[in-house]
């Protein structure tokens, strides 16, 4: 009885926890979407001239402001005024580093180039021994790969389970496995835990996949003696 009694409740969880997580994380990410509404004078806010609040509004007005901006900055005016902008902030000693920093991330993330992300590889990492998966964000510049008379690649480690955070290390290409794998997949790997275990694309001969990262973590063992 008290097996019968645990099933359904495992069953039960397996699906509502879902959706309540994900119902969690949608209303979070309204109401954060509506404090922006805050920003406005007083008497701007919507609820100020129609009496009552409505959910979910941040969302229509922050997506109205973003396709007015990127409609405005897509002509020649406003990318006149968007350099000019710019500038302003290059000339400001600690603004100008952060405002650097997050565009060039943010270009990243947006950009259409799908190669700028979309790479999953095998390391070691923290020691040797120690397998993590990371993703791959391009190869290192000219003047490290001189210094250690190595061919770097940069790769960013995202931390569990929240992936939005991580370490950027830069290593030589020779101990970096690449894997076919999809970025979302890897992603749910680490999200989850390592619980969700990720798909794999066809391979590209007749061994199988774990057949083939095991050739490669023996081959990046074998250049390592």
């Amino acid at each position: 009885m008290l097996s019968i009694l645990r099933r359904y409740i495992i069953a039960g969880l397996l699906v509502w926890v879902p959706v309540g997580i994900t119902i969690l994380i949608i209303k979070l990410f309204v109401d954060l979407l509506d404090r922006t509404l805050l920003l406005l004078p007083y008497q701007l806010r919507p609820e100020n001239f129609l009496g009552f609040d409505i959910p979910g509004l941040g969302i229509f007005i922050s997506a109205f402001i973003i396709i007015t901006t990127g409609f405005f900055v897509t002509n020649f005016i406003g990318r006149r005024m968007v350099n000019l902008g710019e500038n302003i902030l290059n000339r400001i000693p600690l603004v100008r580093s952060i405002y650097s920093a997050v565009k060039q991330v943010t270009q990243t993330i947006l950009s259409s180039d799908k190669n700028s992300f979309r790479q999953v590889v095998l390391i070691q990492y923290p020691r040797k021994g120690v397998w993590t998966l990371a993703f791959q964000t391009g190869e290192a510049m000219a003047t490290f790969n001189e210094l250690t008379n190595e061919q770097l690649l940069t790769v960013f480690i995202p931390t569990t389970p929240n992936p939005t955070s991580g370490f950027i290390l830069m290593i030589p290409e020779h101990e970096v496995i690449k894997l076919d794998i999809d970025v979302e997949d890897a992603l749910k790997f680490i999200m989850s835990l390592g619980v969700v275990t990720p798909g794999s694309k066809p391979p590209t001969n007749d061994s199988s996949l774990s057949e083939v990262i095991k050739l490669k973590i023996e081959a990046a063992k074998n250049k390592q003696k």
